[in-house]
């Protein structure tokens, strides 16, 4: 069965389910190819891309799948002028931008049909970006994995107050790792969901195995959001987060501003991603790794998912049957 909406009728997808763009995790061809494939949006991160390296993913991308795919680019990264131009050249279906404001960077790609989806995390950015024109804003709640608000507003809460402030397609994300919540999701009024440590947890996702086994092992309280107030990131708990959790108790952040943010520079993602250092790395993940303890190829995620959203609805469809009220009395 394929789920529609008119934002993923717009998208020209099956069904309205969106792959995050990861830095490591979906910034090679094979993730995005296999959710674009199987009918979802896939998305190739190009954070961490160097430009050549992006301009030779673009065009693989494009011969392994003709399906919609787009590009994720954080906004604030190194060098986005030139990364933008080579983004242009691919004429993607779809930009996720993050971390920035449009600006500019918006008529540019919907002149060339490029759709526009900007990621916010907090109410007043969403409000920003839907102003400013951008084709539907992505909401992450506190759930989500890698940077999501500190305020604590989780995704159900953060949809419902941005639906009522927006004018634009409103996509949800955060704390989502199978069809029941991507129901959940649409019943909430979102017009797709965006699904992140799901999709990295799988076969195609270009991360260390150390990475994916430690997420596999984390459970639904195993993550924190570390280094509040300095863009803060949610991350599997080990070394590295323990160190942040005792120092932001002690005060660090206050007695010690150049400190703080040193120690919350001195662990990257691509120590955990890249290289496997699972103990001082930063290892990205939502709150939903706890629903996930296997790592199957992206393909049979997109079918699990359809089937599963199947399930939630026809569950829901069920309680409309005419059912006898009875009242017993002890």
């Amino acid at each position: 069965m394929a789920f529609s909406t008119p934002l993923s009728q717009r998208l020209g997808i099956q069904h309205p389910i969106i792959q995050a763009g990861m830095s490591w995790a979906s910034s090679n061809v094979a993730l995005p190819a296999a959710v674009s494939n199987a009918g979802g949006l896939g998305i190739l991160a190009a954070g961490p891309m160097r430009p050549d390296d992006l301009r030779a993913a673009l065009a693989q991308l494009r011969d392994a799948t003709d399906r919609p795919w787009g590009v994720n680019v954080p906004l604030y990264r190194k060098g986005v002028e030139e990364i933008l131009d080579i983004v242009a050249e691919a004429e993607p279906a779809v930009v996720i931008a993050s971390q920035g404001a449009p600006g500019d960077h918006l008529k540019r790609f919907q002149d060339l049909g490029s759709l526009w989806l900007h990621v916010t995390a907090l109410a007043k950015h969403a409000e920003k970006a839907a102003a400013q024109g951008v084709d539907g804003v992505i909401v992450v709640g506190t759930e989500a994995g890698g940077h999501p608000p500190d305020n604590g507003v989780s995704t159900l809460v953060a949809v419902r107050r941005i639906l009522g402030m927006v004018d634009c397609p409103v996509i949800a994300g955060g704390g989502v790792a199978d069809g029941y919540g991507i129901a959940a999701l649409l019943a909430l009024g979102a017009d797709a969901v965006q699904l992140g440590t799901r999709f990295l947890m799988t076969r195609e996702a270009g991360v260390h195995d150390n990475y994916k086994h430690a997420v596999a092992k984390a459970d639904i309280v195993d993550t924190v959001l570390a280094g509040r107030g300095n863009l803060p990131v949610r991350c599997v708990s080990n070394d590295f987060t323990a160190s942040v959790l005792a120092a932001e108790a002690a005060g660090l952040p206050t007695i010690d501003p150049d400190g703080w943010k040193r120690l919350l520079s001195s662990a990257t993602l691509r120590q955990a991603a890249l290289h496997g250092d699972v103990a001082m790395g930063k290892i990205e993940a939502g709150q939903s790794a706890g629903l996930i303890a296997d790592i199957p190829p992206a393909a049979d995620v997109m079918t699990r998912l359809v089937e599963e959203m199947e399930a939630a609805i026809k569950r829901l469809s069920d309680f409309t049957q005419s059912i006898p009220f009875r009242r017993e009395f002890a």
